[in-house]
């Protein structure tokens, strides 16, 4: 009785040891035998078989690759509702994983560039350590986001306008968006909120003069009087530290 029961251990372990040999390899076969049910396509020898079963998985392929889109398509969809709603972290995050689908579309990154630029607005020191890691982290993504934008596409303007704003209010770096917002002006000549960032970039640079005729434009383009008010009073600014 012992001997018996100690040979079925033994077959029973051979047989554990052959299937973790062979496991793999008889998982490939099963799955290619399912395809092949599946398809219709067997062991195809004639010249004739050979262009069906080519045709019959180039349907499969075409189908894997729809699939694949609608799922960035999804992800991208996800990504602006979530920004709709003013919920940042999460919209990256899908906006993330759209750009792994479609890497050369510039829109995901100018969105990416957004998200990042609130996320580093909210990104605050609430220990009081002076740690302001996360907060730099989210404006250089922002930054590079949108340059990737602009590679993409170098007329992309709502990414030149978000990378300007970044460049004057968040990273103190004026002279690097002065070139980025003439590029814009040049494109749409009357986008009046990047006259007032480039305004602002001047004033930043010292170049009061340049200011001060950049603010007289704004007051000729808009008929909105509060722009016109903002216009005003920014100019008189400029020109008490011009004449000062």
């Amino acid at each position: 009785m012992m001997r018996k029961r100690i040979r079925i251990v033994f077959v029973l372990l051979a047989v554990c040891v052959c299937f973790s040999f062979t496991g793999c390899n008889n998982s490939s076969k099963q799955i290619k035998r399912m395809q092949q049910v599946e398809e219709g396509v067997s062991e195809p020898t004639t010249v004739e078989e050979i262009r069906e079963a080519i045709e019959k998985y180039d349907a499969r392929i075409e189908d894997i690759v729809l699939a694949t889109q609608q799922t960035g398509v999804w992800w991208k969809l996800l990504g602006t509702r979530y920004l709709d709603s003013q919920m940042y972290g999460q919209a990256l995050d899908a906006f993330q994983k759209a750009v792994t689908f479609y890497p050369a579309n510039q829109n995901l990154y100018y969105y990416i560039g957004v998200c990042a630029g609130y996320l580093a607005e909210s990104a605050l020191d609430y220990e009081a350590t002076g740690d302001v890691s996360e907060h730099d982290r989210y404006l250089n993504l922002a930054e590079s986001a949108y340059l990737r934008a602009l590679e993409i596409e170098p007329r992309y303007v709502r990414a030149l306008y978000g990378l300007s704003v970044i460049y004057v209010f968040e990273m103190n770096r004026s002279k690097d968006a002065i070139p980025y917002l003439k590029s814009l002006l040049t494109i749409e000549k009357k986008h009046v909120e990047a006259m007032f960032v480039l305004a602002r970039a001047y004033y930043s640079t010292a170049q009061y003069q340049k200011a001060s005729d950049l603010y007289d434009q704004i007051l000729e383009t808009t008929t909105d009087k509060t722009l016109k008010e903002d216009a005003e009073r920014n100019k008189k600014v400029v020109l008490d530290a011009l004449y000062n």
